[in-house]
């Protein structure tokens, strides 16, 4: 997955600190490197009563999108059933890196995300597979339309300003003392259609 081609500063509260340059910039491998390598994701959905409802799953990165699986009969799929919008974000006290967008139900074994899932999930955990078989499962598959990703720091912990998903996207950094983030928009999913239009 290539990555995003413009930058523009985040508009912060001045206690937050002065905006960085690009040099600033955490690269979007980053992001997929640290998605790549984690053991279960942290899913935030939203009930019919528009309580959010967050649970661990397991899951794999393909691909640029987040592919993971559950039973229907778990709130956080009936949740999705009823409305797709879906947060992530791994566990970590030292960074965070959250991804938004809407998922999508894939239930088609002929979907180009469907046999590099099935793949990476026989080989990210192999105690759900027996035999040789790996038989398709339906499953949800989020590409991120934002991101939001910073190292975390106990002694000053400040929040990302929350960005916009309407228009064109945009690409933001940040830079307070040694601290790098970013916070990535798009109206397509992430990387690609970032410009710096506000």
């Amino acid at each position: 997955m290539s990555e995003p081609s413009s930058v523009r500063p985040v508009r912060f509260p001045d206690a937050y600190g002065t905006p960085g340059g690009v040099d600033s910039l955490l690269p979007w491998s980053h992001v997929e490197k640290r998605m790549r390598a984690a053991s279960n994701y942290w899913i935030t959905t939203v009930g019919p009563d528009a309580r959010p409802h967050a649970r661990p799953v397991d899951g794999v990165w393909v691909d640029g999108a987040l592919c993971f699986g559950g039973s229907p009969q778990t709130r956080w799929v009936r949740n999705l059933m009823a409305n797709a919008s879906i947060s992530v974000h791994l566990s970590s006290e030292a960074e965070a890196i959250i991804l938004e967008g809407t998922a999508e139900y894939v239930a088609d074994p002929s979907h180009p995300l469907a046999a590099p899932s099935v793949a990476a999930s026989r080989a990210k955990y192999p105690q759900y597979y027996s035999g040789s078989e790996s038989p398709f499962r339906p499953f949800w598959a989020l590409r991120p339309t934002t991101a939001f990703a910073l190292p975390w720091r106990a002694s000053r912990v400040a929040p990302l300003a929350g960005a916009s998903r309407s228009g064109t996207g945009r690409y933001r950094a940040r830079r307070s003392a040694a601290r790098r983030s970013f916070v990535c928009t798009s109206s397509t999913a992430l990387p690609s259609g970032v410009s710096t239009t506000p």
